[in-house]
C-alpha cells in the first residue's frame, strides 16, 4: 500500500503510476487446460504447472462424452512457511455451497449450482499428491456428483453390450469380483463408484475404468497381485492401486447400460443362491450418499426408480467361479 507521500509524488508526477496489487488479490492464472472426469469437461485455469499435471494424472485418461458448459475450477497456489502436509479438511454443506477447509492456506469452495470451485493450495499440500487430488483437487468432482450423475457405491462390469451393477457395503467383495469377471472375458466399467447419468431412460452408468483397486487379501486370489507393494491412501485403508491401462487381458468400458443389479452376500451360510432382494433396503442404499438441492435430489431419485424398475437380486456365494457363472445366466435369460 503506498503512503500519501508515495500518492502525492505519483499524481504529481507527469507519468502515471500503476497502482499496486491489493494485498488480499492473487496471483494470474495464466496456466489453462481441459481434462474430462467421467466425460464431463472441466476446465482449469491456475498458476502452477504442477497442478495442470495432477489433474491430468487424476483424469487425462477420460474422454469428452457430454456436450455440456464446463465446469470451471481455479486453483490458487501459495507459498508457506510450513513444508508439513496441511490436516485432514472439513466440510460444510451451505447449499448451493460446499466447503472444503484445511486451515487458511488449503481450502476449496463449490458452487454445485454454478458449476464453479475456487481452491487455495499450498505448495507443501503439493508436495503430497494423495492428499491434494484426494482432499483439494478433487473437489470440482461434487458438481458433476451433484448436477449431472447419480453416485453409486457399487462397481459395475458388462458381458455382451449388458451392465450389471454389484452393490455391498465397504468389503463385500465388489472389486474382486469385478476383477475376476473381467479377467474371464467380460468388459471392466469401474470397481466401487458407479455414476448413473441422470435425465434419460437408458440406464446408462459411466465409471473410472482406467484403475482397479482391491484390498490386500485379493493377493490370496489373483497370483498376479502377488509381491505388489500396497498404495497409500489419503483416507481409508491401504489398498493395491493398479492403472488397466497395461493389462492387456482386460477389456474397459467407460460407460454401459446397466441391465441388473446384485447385492453381494459372501457372508451367508447357506447354500449358494440368487435371490430377489428388497428394492426398498436398495433405494434407501442408493439415496443415503446424495447430496446437492431438492431440485437435484429430485432429479436422481428419478434416476434411481428408473434404475430399480429392473429389478434387484442378492448373490449368495463363497465362490468366485460359481459367482461369474451365475451373474452371466443372469445377464443372458433374465434370470
Amino acid at each position: 500500500m503506498l503512503t500519501i507521500e508515495e500518492l502525492e509524488a505519483a499524481c504529481g508526477g507527469t507519468a502515471p503510476e500503476e497502482m499496486p496489487r491489493h494485498a488480499l488479490e492473487g496471483p494470474d492464472l495464466v496456466i489453462q487446460g481441459t481434462v474430462y472426469p467421467f466425460g464431463f469437461p472441466l476446465e482449469i485455469r491456475t498458476n502452477s504447472d504442477e497442478v495442470m499435471r495432477q489433474y491430468h494424472e487424476m483424469w487425462g485418461s477420460f474422454e469428452r462424452r457430454h456436450e455440456i458448459s464446463p465446469i470451471v475450477v481455479e486453483v490458487q497456489v501459495v507459498e508457506t512457511s510450513s513444508a508439513d502436509c496441511p490436516p485432514a479438511p472439513t466440510y460444510r454443506l451451505a447449499l448451493p455451497l460446499m466447503m472444503d477447509v484445511a486451515d487458511q492456506d488449503n481450502y476449496a469452495i463449490v458452487d454445485v449450482v454454478r458449476s464453479t470451485a475456487r481452491i487455495v493450495i499450498s505448495q507443501a499440500a503439493l508436495r503430497h499428491p494423495l492428499y491434494a487430488q484426494y482432499f483439494l483437487l478433487g473437489a470440482p468432482g461434487c458438481c458433476v456428483s451433484a448436477r449431472y450423475v447419480t453416485p453409486v457405491h457399487a462397481a459395475c462390469v458388462e458381458l455382451d453390450g449388458r451392465g450389471i451393477l454389484l452393490c455391498g457395503d465397504s468389503g463385500a467383495g465388489k472389486s474382486t469380483l469385478a476383477y475376476a469377471c473381467a479377467r474371464g472375458g467380460w468388459t471392466y466399467v469401474s470397481d466401487d463408484g458407479s455414476y448413473l447419468l441422470n435425465g434419460g431412460t437408458k440406464r446408462l452408468v459411466t465409471g473410472d475404468c482406467y484403475r482397479v483397486r482391491f484390498r490386500p487379501t485379493a493377493a490370496e486370489i489373483f497370483p498376479e497381485l502377488q509381491g505388489l507393494e500396497l498404495t497409500p491412501r489419503a483416507a481409508g485403508k491401504a489398498s493395491i492401486e493398479l492403472p488397466t491401462a497395461p493389462m492387456k487381458h482386460i477389456a474397459r468400458a467407460q460407460t454401459t447400460r446397466v441391465d441388473a443389479i446384485v447385492f453381494l452376500n459372501r457372508r451367508s451360510q447357506g447354500p449358494p443362491a440368487l435371490v430377489p432382494y428388497s428394492k426398498e433396503v436398495a433405494r434407501c442404499y442408493m439415496r443415503q450418499t446424495l447430496f446437492g438441492t431438492p431440485e437435484m435430489r429430485t432429479v436422481q431419485h428419478k434416476a434411481i426408480e428408473q434404475l430399480l424398475a429392473i429389478g434387484v437380486h442378492e448373490l449368495r456365494y463363497s465362490s468366485l467361479d460359481w459367482a461369474i457363472d451365475r451373474l452371466r445366466r443372469l445377464l443372458q435369460d433374465g434370470r
